[in-house]
């Protein structure tokens, strides 16, 4: 198969045990990116993106933020779809009434914690991102006047309480929204209507003119289950969930062993 495009997940797929791009995986894909585009794809946030483009040098390719929730070529937006109002203030009443757990707030560049404890710190320094301190109900009134939802809200907590909200949200919103658990102690909420593989659809039709069989895409997680199944070769790096490695159609070392850049040299630098 002629494959023309790559997208990869980031964290457990790209990035190796210190949460970086080994040497390997940037001489790589610097090596690939001019004949071979390649694209970032991910739950976060595009300025948790952005540093790892710059490393690899693929600043002028799309970035595919928030799961599909977001998708910008350079400055442009071409697509953006949001948790509406209504389905947050559900969210943030019944947080602060039940369980209490820190819920953070995504829109575009801007990221909101209500304060700057555990998980906040943890997610800071994972994604090299800072984040503004503002509390829930002071994000949804500021909201609330221009009209912004969010791109992805994160939910972040002992794994009792993370249960119990997301017991309550399947019953109230599972219809509405994605409730994805990236860990027990996580719960990553985005809408319904976007995914990972409609936004490669949307950049497919859209920039690059190629069908999906002319796609390779790496992933590890439970959120890459539908893109690997769908293009023309989903690779699972050998951390990923069983789930994953299951419906792949080949497996690469893990991602802290370097495993997506093992893969493309297999399949296109077998010379270096």
């Amino acid at each position: 198969m002629n494959f023309q495009l790559i997208f990869t997940d980031i964290d457990g797929t790209l990035l190796n045990k210190d949460r970086e791009l080994s040497e390997l995986t940037i001489e790589t894909i610097q090596a690939l990116k001019d004949k071979l585009p390649f694209v970032l794809i991910s739950s976060r946030m595009p300025d948790a993106m952005r540093h790892l483009q710059q490393q690899l040098k693929i600043e002028n390719q799309p970035l595919i933020a928030y799961n599909g929730g977001l998708i910008l070529d350079q400055e442009q937006v071409l697509s953006s779809t949001e948790i509406s109002l209504p389905q947050i203030e559900k969210i943030v009443e019944y947080n602060q009434n039940f369980v209490g757990v820190h819920l953070s707030f995504y829109q575009k560049d801007d990221w909101y914690v209500p304060k700057m404890d555990y998980w906040a710190e943890r997610e800071y320094r994972n994604t090299k991102v800072k984040p503004l301190v503002l509390g829930n109900n002071k994000v949804l009134k500021k909201w609330t006047k221009t009209k912004f939802g969010a791109h992805k809200i994160m939910c972040m907590g002992e794994e009792e309480k993370i249960n119990q909200l997301f017991n309550f949200l399947t019953e109230s919103l599972g219809e509405e929204l994605h409730l994805y658990r990236s860990k027990p102690t996580y719960i990553e909420i985005a809408p319904k209507q976007i995914s990972k593989l409609t936004a490669i659809d949307l950049l497919l039709e859209e920039k690059y003119q190629l069908q999906r069989q002319h796609v390779m895409a790496f992933g590890d997680n439970y959120n890459d289950l539908e893109m690997l199944k769908n293009v023309g070769m989903g690779v699972a790096v050998e951390n990923a969930r069983s789930e994953v490695i299951a419906i792949a159609n080949a497996t690469t070392s893990a991602a802290k062993e370097d495993g997506v850049a093992k893969y493309l040299r297999s399949q296109f630098l077998k010379h270096m």
